[in-house]
């Protein structure tokens, strides 16, 4: 496969490297996850900013950690040497250009997925012990996603629940010490919205992933039965908001989180109709990023202003 060109920054440009290296710009999902959590903690009477700000500070420090792995294994086995580079998918390419060194990156990764841990252990002390599960769970997948999960046709699933939901019920276990079924509920969407984030990426790069020894869902369906499929999550993801308000404690004004719907017209039609195009699917990865991000937030703001 043609390898395409991308830029290359300057050796002396240390930050923005590894801002790269780190794929900085993902991170803001983190901190839309973390944002819901505290959110519905709000509207139930928990508020602890320096707990939020140590909860925002571990999710982070857990997403740059997974990140890094992924690059680092897509490195090991040449699959973002054969990717076509795009904003939102094919690998950071710090390492082909010798930006980065894989030493660097795997101690990286490590001091961040342990300073996570570090922080998910004293909300276990302080607020419920239940919360070693997530991190359990949390850190299997951070360090055995790309290895593992996502040669078995899982990988969705596992990013879509602790990069999403996962991170909700965490953040307001974390704040609150107690759970319950109307929080899990709400955790849904932003499960499904995550999943949908890394599988419209994989158009792009499924040639390369398969390559590589990947095996996940557009691998598996092809290109045009998993466009269908993303349209069918996007329904469903809105279908799940536009009825928690009639079956549990959250508020009406919690269908501010319907605002982005209108885009996601845009992006089920464009999946559909350039799901082989990387050129023009580019522009709808940009919408699908922007529905993610928006909708999370919207949430929790539906819920502050409840």
């Amino acid at each position: 496969m043609k390898k395409t060109k991308h830029k290359v920054c300057d050796k002396n440009n240390y930050l923005l490297i590894w801002f790269l290296q780190i794929r900085g710009p993902f991170l803001i999902l983190s901190a839309a996850l973390v944002f819901l959590g505290f959110s519905i903690a709000v509207h139930d009477g928990f508020i602890h900013w320096i707990h939020a700000l140590m909860l925002l500070i571990g999710v982070i420090q857990a997403h740059i950690a997974v990140n890094l792995f992924n690059e680092l294994s897509d490195y090991q086995t040449g699959i973002d040497s054969g990717t076509t580079q795009t904003p939102f998918s094919g690998g950071s390419k710090m390492m082909q250009t010798n930006l980065t060194h894989p030493r660097s990156v795997r101690k990286l990764a490590y001091i961040n997925l342990f300073s996570a841990g570090l922080i998910g252990a004293y909300f276990c002390f302080t607020s419920n012990i239940s919360i070693i599960f997530l991190m359990i769970l949390g850190g299997l997948a951070i360090r055995f996603y790309t290895s593992h999960f996502a040669k078995w046709m899982v990988g969705e699933i596992i990013s879509g629940l602790t990069l999403g939901s996962c991170v909700v019920i965490g953040v307001y276990l974390a704040l609150t010490g107690t759970l319950d079924w109307h929080v899990a509920l709400l955790s849904l969407p932003p499960g499904i919205l995550t999943t949908q984030l890394l599988f419209l990426n994989e158009f792009p790069d499924s040639d390369a992933d398969h390559a590589g020894g990947r095996r996940h869902w557009v691998i598996q369906w092809g290109r045009a039965r998993s466009a269908v499929f993303y349209c069918l999550l996007m329904a469903l993801c809105f279908l799940i908001i536009g009825i928690i308000p009639g079956i549990s404690r959250f508020p009406s004004t919690l269908w501010l989180g319907l605002g982005p719907l209108p885009l996601t017209v845009i992006t089920c039609r464009g999946t559909v109709k350039f799901h082989s195009n990387t050129q023009k699917l580019i522009p709808i990865l940009a919408i699908n990023v922007l529905i993610i991000l928006l909708t999370d937030t919207l949430l929790g703001v539906g819920l502050l202003i409840g």
